[in-house]
């Protein structure tokens, strides 16, 4: 199998006297690595090894020193800045494009532009003009572009570019001097220092030889053309025909420049090697329908790797991070022998996401009284997380418990302390001085929690030494201030590049890397994941504030170049593979189409072998789910004997007029609901949706009335009580309705935000408007309110085990006596009917819009009557439709009424007990019957609101 980096390592060894005279420039160390154990194989005896060295290490070696980090550096760019803006922005506004100024120099120094013509003034324009003698007449058109498209600009654009631009050399050129005084540089600056001084580096001692180069920064090319032509240095090419000699091919974009120079020409092999299309290699791609299908798809075609091959001739290489740890779970049990060179990103990692919340939890805090209160949403959050709940698990499910049952909103910080010495430590207002040492802090506590758990301990290091690495950068730079949110923003981008490396032995078992890790590495069979444009190659341009035109007429690099460099690395994977498998995801991922690769397009038009794709199915049953039936086994008819009146003429519960309704409208969301108790999921709410909505309109109108009989010690309602009513009482019992539905003490000021605010002075208009309707019956007397009474009565209905009577019970909004009619009044905030056809169609559970409101009312009539059965007065069911008050011809009264017939008012329940009562016992008598099933309704429209569904599957 052809070996770049062995066939290199031997021929060096063949034409060199003493390898102790040689120094080996690569691109990268793990290169270096993979050749130092090549020339170790290939030594019979003991002798010195050549010096193995990266490019990076010989310009810094040059140099005479290293790159500061760029946290340092910026803070050393604004410093500058901020004496030559009049106005400088704030350090936080600056580091964000402060970065990309930086990157910005680096390219101009590593490039060797001119930043004096680069960033020149637009302004003087013509002068650049008449002075482009330095630039190709391609360099020049490309200039003219971009001026004849800024010149098509509005002014307001011009002019920012324009105030922007003019600052950016003064800036280059200051922030130089500014480094030379600190004794600071950047790598583009050491890159740039050695090039131009190139001539004053005296001939080395030993032979240098450059290896597996593909694309030179403009210094690199320098020094490696000065050596070559002044040293004697050698260079070997990684290289290989099949896209070399093609035009098209953009893999050998800087291959082709390369063959054409004076210096570097020579140097290639007058026959290029065809390595590619040489040789039978056995190529296949793979569709899969979801990225997490590949991890499974890799673990088989690893499964295939016959027992005596060395697990190092296979290479896994993921373009896409996130795959790593689902490909790790798939490997098959016989590799025990893995090297993963990338590192695992620190912002996928537990801890992260709880560091990040706790942050989180800073940008959302009020203050009452002194005392910080938390935001509800990221406290749910932390509480929720393993760490909190290993320490106290009881207090944690108390409070998520209190949180959801009080809807509370905002929690206290002396509440969430009481959990320990961790929570007080986390629930704790931080101004911006403060952060620094509380996450230290918070590590450090952590750190001891997690003592067995060594994994997540490397992640809380790697955490760790970050956090220190800038607390003392910034401590360095005292004159600069942090704020909150800016720690924030730059705690998430910082870790984001945080990654937790794998420890291992690199030269032996399976080998998993990143794309560019893999440059001169050869393998025998290479497994690639994410074969999707956008992941392989890479969708990300080049952020930079130079103008696309402006950085390809200067020779800075732009997208062409990225996307050469990305093309040979994948090329040149297949100089020596026997085996290829490819895999790419045909769904969409994260706003990316589920579109191959273009290096898989091309390879079927111009590669001339035979390339084959497997379509890689997940199973899927597409029959329709089966409907759900749910028997009344003897365990569920026990349940139901709760409902039932016992020999001690008493039940543990009883049927309510909600309870029935859902048994009509479904009885499998009965069984959920009352047999099973399931519950909906709770959520706290900060919406004033329909339901937090009524429930204050409901509560609001009992306390006015209630309150009015506490004060007037009657429950006789006269026509001039309103008055007072209307004017004084209404704001009290709204205000009193949101401090019991939100739980708030009576003492407590009332704080409310802008939607329950609004709310409020909502809620207090309908009120209004019903005391207005009030007071136009009136006089009337009041019977009951909501909380006051439960009225209940029983039904008799034959059940397998004979006669038995079933318990009925309901809460009645509001009861009064007006013009010796008992008026049975239930509060609606919907837009709930009043008419119905017909008894038959309040208990057809097949219409799709059953009359609800109107059979909770007339089942009101039946316990109201029950309760009081020496009752003569007509009951009369009332349906308050709060949307409908303010209309003038508001009729809160019942009428059956047939499609376009005139409706007839439902002055008496009692008119309709006999039906309703027949009706009631047929449907309880079903529901007791073990022969009919809780099954689901065939009416799909109910399904929609359902918070089952997805239980059914619908």
């Amino acid at each position: 199998m052809h070996n770049f980096l062995r066939n290199t390592a031997e021929k060096i060894l063949k034409e060199s006297e003493s390898l102790r005279e040689v120094v080996v420039v690569l691109p990268n160390r793990r290169a270096g690595l993979f050749f130092t154990q090549h020339m170790g194989t290939l030594i019979d005896q003991p002798t010195w090894m050549p010096e193995v060295k990266t490019i990076e290490d010989v310009f810094y070696g040059f140099a005479g020193k290293r790159p500061a980090d760029d946290l340092t550096l910026i803070f050393e760019l604004y410093r500058v800045y901020g004496d030559l803006h009049p106005e400088p922005e704030s350090f936080d506004r600056f580091f964000f494009w402060g970065e990309m100024i930086l990157k910005d120099f680096n390219d101009v120094d590593q490039f060797m532009a001119d930043p004096d013509k680069l960033y020149h003034h637009l302004a003087e324009i013509k002068e650049l003009e008449s002075d482009l003698s330095f630039l190709t007449e391609n360099q020049i058109e490309l200039i003219r572009q971009f001026w004849n498209s800024f010149i098509s600009q509005d002014k307001k654009h011009q002019e920012k570019f324009l105030k922007f631009w003019q600052v950016l050399k003064p800036l280059y050129r200051a922030f130089q001097a500014s480094l030379e005084v600190s004794g600071l540089a950047y790598s583009g600056k050491l890159y740039r220092q050695v090039a131009l001084s190139l001539s004053e580096i005296q001939k080395p001692d030993k032979k240098y030889i450059f290896l597996g180069f593909n694309a030179f920064t403009k210094t690199e090319e320098l020094l490696i053309k000065h050596f070559i032509k002044e040293f004697g240095a050698e260079i070997h090419w990684d290289v290989d025909a099949y896209y070399t000699l093609d035009g098209n091919q953009e893999a050998g974009l800087f291959f082709r420049e390369y063959r054409k120079d004076s210096i570097l020409g020579p140097t290639f092999p007058k026959e290029l090697p065809n390595l590619i299309q040489s040789k039978d290699s056995k190529i296949k791609t793979y569709a899969t329908p979801l990225k997490v299908n590949q991890a499974n798809l890799v673990g088989s075609l690893l499964e295939q790797i016959p027992d005596q091959e060395a697990l190092e001739e296979t290479v896994v290489i993921l373009p896409d991070e996130q795959l790593l740890f689902p490909v790790l779970h798939s490997l098959p049990e016989r590799i025990n022998q893995v090297n993963v060179t990338m590192g695992y990103p620190v912002k996928n990692a537990p801890v992260y996401a709880f560091l990040e919340a706790v942050l989180e939890m800073q940008r959302f805090i009020k203050i009452e009284n002194g005392e910080p209160f938390f935001y509800h949403q990221p406290i749910k959050n932390l509480l929720s997380s393993t760490y909190l709940k290993s320490v106290n698990e009881g207090f944690c499910k108390g409070v998520l418990g209190e949180i959801q049952a009080m809807n509370k909103v905002y929690i206290s910080r002396t509440e969430l302390g009481k959990g320990g010495k961790l929570f007080e430590l986390i629930f704790q207002k931080l101004e911006a001085d403060q952060l620094f040492p509380y996450l230290s802090t918070l590590m450090q506590e952590l750190a001891e929690l997690l003592k067995d758990d060594m994994l997540q301990r490397n992640y809380l290091f790697q955490c760790f030494k970050q956090l220190t690495r800038l607390r003392e950068t910034f401590e360095k730079e005292e004159q600069f201030s942090v704020d909150r949110e800016f720690f924030i923003r730059l705690f998430r981008q910082v870790f984001q590049e945080v990654k937790l490396p794998f420890e291992g032995e690199p030269l032996r078992g399976l080998q998993i890397m990143g794309v560019l890790e893999s440059r001169n590495l050869d393998f025998r069979r290479v497994i690639i994941c994410n074969m999707n444009e956008d992941s392989f190659p890479p969708s990300a341009g080049l952020n930079s504030m130079i103008p696309f035109t402006i950085r390809r007429a200067f020779g800075l690099p732009v997208q062409e170049q990225n996307d050469a460099i990305y093309a040979y690395t994948f090329y040149r994977l297949l100089h020596a593979a026997e085996e290829v498998h490819m895999i790419y995801t045909t769904a969409a991922d994260q706003g990316k189409a589920g579109e191959k690769s273009r290096y898989l397009q091309q390879m079927e038009v111009e590669l001339n072998q035979d390339l084959s794709e497997e379509v890689i199915y997940v199973p899927i049953d597409q029959k329709s789910t089966d409907a759900i039936r749910i028997e009344k086994t003897p365990s569920i008819l026990q349940t139901l004997e709760r409902y039932l009146v016992g020999s001690d003429g008493h039940s543990e519960t009883a049927f309510s007029p909600s309870a029935l309704n859902v048994y009509l409208d479904c009885r499998l969301k009965f069984y959920l609901q009352y047999i099973a108790g399931i519950k909906e999921k709770e959520e706290v709410s900060e919406e004033i949706d329909a339901g937090v909505f009524g429930n204050l309109a409901h509560y609001s109108l009992e306390n006015l009335y209630s309150g009015f009989i506490q004060r007037k010690k009657r429950t006789q309602i006269e026509e001039g009580d309103f008055a007072e009513l209307r004017k004084n009482w209404i704001f009290p019992a709204v205000e009193k309705a949101i401090r019991d539905f939100y739980h708030l003490e009576d003492e407590a000021e009332t704080k409310l935000n802008g939607q329950l605010a609004i709310a409020r002075d909502v809620i207090q208009g309908y009120v209004d408007q019903v005391l207005a309707y009030d007071a136009s019956t009136a006089p009337f007397r009041l019977i009951s309110l909501e909380k006051e009474k439960k009225y209940q009565t029983t039904l008799e209905i034959n059940t397998l085990n004979g006669a038995r009577r079933v318990a009925l019970r309901g809460i009645i909004d509001r009861v009064d006596e007006l013009n010796g009619v008992i008026r049975l009044i239930d509060y609606k905030s919907g837009g709930d009917q009043k008419t119905f056809p017909d008894l038959d169609a309040l208990f057809d559970r097949g219409l799709e819009k059953r009359n609800k409101a109107a059979m909770q009312t007339l089942f009101y009539g039946l316990i109201y009557q029950g309760t009081h059965p020496e009752n003569t007065a007509p009951l009369k069911p009332t349906i308050f439709n709060l949307k409908e008050v303010f209309n003038d011809n508001f009729d809160p009264y019942l009428y059956q009424k047939e499609g376009r017939k005139t409706g007839i008012e439902v002055l008496d329940y009692k008119d309709y007990d006999p039906d309703f009562q027949t009706k009631l016992k047929e449907l309880l008598e079903e529901l007791y019957n073990p022969e009919i099933p809780f099954d689901q309704t065939e009416v799909l429209k109910k399904c929609e609101y359902c918070p089952y569904k997805e239980i059914c599957g619908r």
